[in-house]
């Protein structure tokens, strides 16, 4: 029997918006051997699409997930040496391109959150539909999983990662329930946590809102592995990689990740000078042009299509002047 990790990449994932993503960054794209990145390469649809679409084009791809860079070196392989992929955390893309050496690059991608094959493998514990080891770590060499996070933290950091990163305002209910069973045994599979939380919350709160277990998995995939952290750091340094001419797009997936998205891009198309200048002068001057108003979303039929691509918020900018320092 086929299972779903049998299947090649190119059924196992569909790209969410995918032609506004091409349309967006392909005014950047057109000029001679244009570099575009992409942060988050997961199984390289995006990729593959953006190295057929524009065939003077150089694809650094990068991931932190061993297993997705496989699979789309697999689905890239027929683009040579067009498509560099690299063992890497979407943050370290300053000393990535500086390895290649590289200064700047006509577009980067971000397609943030947790990828389709992530959510499909049984043992990586993302999917709170389906029992696993709790585990949910995008690279599964290091750091600490979802089982250690909920058997070690104090119960005031788990509260906090609760409410801060799952925005669940059953936080302390939640982790109550954690810390009395984690003292009996050790909590380790997802199906044990989401029926400690189905068991702590009030009976209103489960009839609406969809898996009353969403906000804690997702809270927990976040602290796991740094994600609002690395974006916080990563989105800066990919604006200051762009050459003038040169976009960035983002697809994000709940909140937090847009808001933040949302503050950085801003920030970069604002005029920084202080009030009641006559004259604005270049180093306030914006550095980004915004591309989207406000977040784009995907068109009925794609959600349809895709119901993963539901939740899928795009925004874009244009790098329009070099920073003066």
């Amino acid at each position: 029997m086929t299972t779903s990790n049998d299947r090649p990449p190119e059924v196992r994932h569909r790209p969410v918006m995918l032609q506004r993503c091409l349309d967006v960054l392909g005014p950047a794209l057109r000029g001679p051997e244009p570099v575009v990145v992409d942060c988050t390469l997961g199984l390289g649809g995006h990729g593959e699409a953006l190295l057929a679409a524009f065939p003077s084009a150089r694809l650094i791809g990068l991931d932190r997930d061993p297993e997705a860079l496989r699979l789309a070196g697999e689905r890239l392989a027929p683009h040579g040496d067009r498509a560099t992929l690299v063992h890497a955390v979407y943050d370290e893309l300053p000393s990535v391109l500086t390895d290649l050496g590289l200064t700047r690059v006509a577009a980067v991608l971000f397609d943030l959150g947790v990828s389709s094959m992530q959510l499909d493998e049984s043992g990586r514990g993302f999917a709170y539909a389906r029992d696993a080891p709790l585990d949910m770590r995008m690279d599964q060499t290091t750091g600490p999983s979802a089982a250690d996070v909920l058997n070690t933290y104090a119960p005031g950091e788990l509260v906090r990662v609760l409410r801060t990163y799952g925005e669940e305002r059953f936080a302390r209910r939640i982790v109550a329930a954690v810390v009395a069973e984690r003292a009996r045994q050790p909590i380790t599979s997802s199906a044990r946590l989401v029926a400690l939380i189905r068991e702590a919350l009030p009976q209103a709160a489960m009839r609406t809102g969809g898996n009353p277990a969403k906000r804690t998995f997702q809270a927990l995939r976040i602290e796991v592995n740094g994600e609002l952290a690395v974006l916080g750091r990563a989105l800066p340094a990919a604006v200051a990689a762009l050459a003038v001419g040169g976009r960035i797009a983002v697809l994000s997936y709940h909140s937090l990740e847009d808001r933040l998205v949302k503050r950085t891009l801003a920030e970069g198309a604002a005029n920084t000078a202080p009030p009641g200048l006559p004259v604005v002068p270049e180093e306030y001057q914006p550095r980004l042009r915004l591309l989207t108003r406000g977040a784009e979303v995907p068109d009925e039929q794609e959600v349809a299509d895709n119901k993963r691509a539901a939740p899928a918020r795009l925004r874009a900018a244009e790098r329009i002047r070099e920073a003066v320092t």
